[in-house]
């Protein structure tokens, strides 16, 4: 039996991967840290900003509200400090129903 390497997850990312992944500047990822409460990175000892998959995953959240949805940033404050878990979850079907919908056009492509 071969050998599988296990899939490594990380445990901090650098601004710059976090940029990478949503294809925005750096700038925009330390406003929003300004911006929302929910963005703690940590910072190292040469200050700079590490990030925990959870933080990725509320900037993601803050992205897809402000860039996908075109909400303000006032109004995306808003509604996450009010009806967090709704959004979280509307955030997850949608998210699924996506994958699920990639997932078909490529089983359709390949016929």
């Amino acid at each position: 039996m071969p050998y599988k390497e296990p899939k490594v997850e990380k445990v901090f990312y650098t601004i710059g991967e976090v940029a990478e992944m949503f294809h925005v500047n750096t700038s925009l990822i330390r406003y929003w840290e300004k911006e929302f409460d929910i963005i703690k990175p940590k910072k190292n000892k040469k200050g700079n900003r590490l990030f925990t998959p959870q933080d990725v995953e509320n900037f993601h959240l803050i992205y897809h509200l402000v860039k996908e949805k075109g909400m303000t940033l006032k109004g995306a404050r808003k509604k996450l400090r009010e009806n967090r878990e709704d959004t979280v979850n509307n955030f997850q079907a949608i998210e699924s129903l996506q994958n699920i919908r990639k997932i078909l056009i490529d089983i359709r492509d390949s016929l």
